[in-house]
């Protein structure tokens, strides 16, 4: 091929959902409702965690950058779906491609290490709660979200470096919802062997290590709740862990499916409903699971609503009078 770039694709034409002509507008609509709910429970999250003093741990500190990451993980995302859904198809240019790839691995790795950060935090709550002050302090709570941010930062730098490096000569059609690693390597005029080979390190690296991490301190958690005495304790904290550790498994099994399988090529349409769960369904799940579960959390919530009802009821009979 010779040291010059030979690429002559200026954008990407993203194919969709484009087998399901007859569903795409159900698809529509429930894909904008799931994105409207998402980001409203978010936000509630974000505001709630900010305002309220008895939330600010670091259990809520890790929930709240969680749902300040998913906003933008899924807005990185979903817009871009909604209108391939309206249009049969949406052309992309190639720069923008690379900028949703960029911040798609981004907030993807940041968001591992932040549910690893997390299933550590209730590991030390629950298998420390002694200790648990000391070993997770503010400050502590502090650095490791920092962390988690710097390294998704710098892990998104690498795959889109080397995809956009690659040649694309035609066809530039990604037979996918938004511009993903994979479709894009099998659209490349040049070799991939080093591309494919990098991105899967990189992916068991940020992947593995992290779900092995909280996988690790889930189990460590599971033998601690199996020791409670109490069988009504028991059932009560295996409840809000088991949702926990089911929302990570749905997050994590289907990221490793489509990006931990060396020389393994599923179908297009296998792999855009794979795509799915990660990037609109657990967006959605992450708040009702951390939050809508939490006995404290909704309480508080509670608090909050009667407090706007009773200003909105005194602001009221003041207008009257």
């Amino acid at each position: 091929m010779g040291t010059q770039n030979v690429s002559t694709v200026t954008e990407f034409q993203l194919l969709g959902f484009q087998n399901l002509f007859e569903w795409q507008i159900l698809l529509f609509v429930i894909v904008l409702l799931i994105y409207f709910f998402t980001i409203t429970g978010n936000v509630v999250i974000i505001t709630v965690v900010s305002k309220e003093q008895q939330l600010h741990s670091p259990m809520y500190t890790f929930l709240k950058h969680l749902s300040f990451l998913e906003i933008w993980y899924t807005s990185t995302i979903v817009p871009l779906l909604l209108a391939n859904l309206l249009s049969q198809g949406q052309a992309i240019s190639f720069s923008a491609c690379m900028a949703q790839l960029y911040f798609f691995v981004f907030f993807g790795a940041t968001e591992c290490f932040l549910l690893a950060m997390m299933a550590y935090d209730r590991y030390l709550a629950i298998c420390s709660p002694l200790h648990y002050s000391s070993f997770m302090s503010s400050d502590v709570c502090t650095k490791l979200v920092a962390i988690s941010w710097l390294t998704g930062v710098g892990t998104g730098f690498l795959p889109s470096l080397m995809i956009s490096s690659l040649d694309f000569c035609g066809p530039n059609q990604i037979n996918h919802f938004f511009c993903d690693l994979l479709p894009l390597i099998q659209l490349s005029c040049s070799s991939v062997y080093v591309t494919e080979v990098t991105i899967f390190i990189l992916s068991i690296a940020v992947l593995c290590i992290c779900f092995f991490l909280t996988l690790g301190s889930y189990v460590f958690i599971v033998s601690s709740i199996l020791r409670i005495p109490s069988a009504s304790g028991r059932m009560k904290t295996f409840s809000t862990c088991g949702s926990h550790l089911a929302v990570v498994s749905i997050y994590y099994g289907t990221m490793i499916s489509m990006y931990v399988r060396p020389n393994a090529h599923l179908s297009p349409e296998v792999n855009k409903i794979i795509s799915v769960f990660y990037t609109v369904v657990t967006p959605l799940l992450n708040p009702v699971i951390y939050s809508l579960r939490n006995k404290q959390f909704k309480e508080v919530v509670r608090k909050v609503m009667r407090r706007k009802c009773d200003i909105y009821r005194v602001k009221g009979r003041f207008l009257i009078r």
